[in-house]
């Protein structure tokens, strides 16, 4: 893959201070592109597929609503809280905004938890990217397959 001019642009709303505070990428200095390819890499090292992983952050999502703001136990497996805040965030890659709805889950098997919001979900199954290095929404993909057991 190469740096596009819509993956520079991308790259460029990324940065602290344009779309959230702290940005996107973290404490990473890799090319966007380059970042994407890896965590596609070890995506498929993992054998997770985008899909699979989208399909699984969203219906912890619907099963989190259902708590009104307080945790709700999913499957006997999972504590789910979801916590709804007023405005919306654009996507860096400018195709949609996303209200700001962030999903906490633990796994009760392992006491491991991972955090989340509807852009994270948006930004994997649409541009397969996790975030950079450092990033504090950066979902990692051995910790999606730990979290959600898959």
């Amino acid at each position: 893959m190469k740096m596009t001019p819509e993956l520079k642009k991308a790259f460029e709303n990324m940065q602290p201070g344009v779309i959230t505070a702290d940005g996107f990428l973290g404490d990473d200095d890799r090319f966007l592109v380059d970042i994407i390819e890896k965590d596609e890499e070890k995506m498929n090292e993992l054998e997770l597929e985008y899909d699979t992983v989208v399909k699984k952050m969203r219906y912890f999502m619907e099963e989190g609503r259902k708590g009104l703001g307080e945790s709700v136990k999913v499957d006997n497996k999972w504590l789910v809280r979801v916590d709804e805040a007023r405005g919306f965030l654009p996507c860096p890659f400018e195709d949609g905004i996303f209200r700001k709805i962030n999903v906490t889950i633990t796994n009760l098997d392992i006491n491991e938890s991972l955090t989340y919001s509807d852009l994270v979900v948006h930004l994997l199954e649409k541009h397969h990217f996790h975030q950079g290095l450092g990033s504090f929404f950066r979902i990692e993909p051995k910790k999606i397959k730990l979290i959600f057991d898959i």
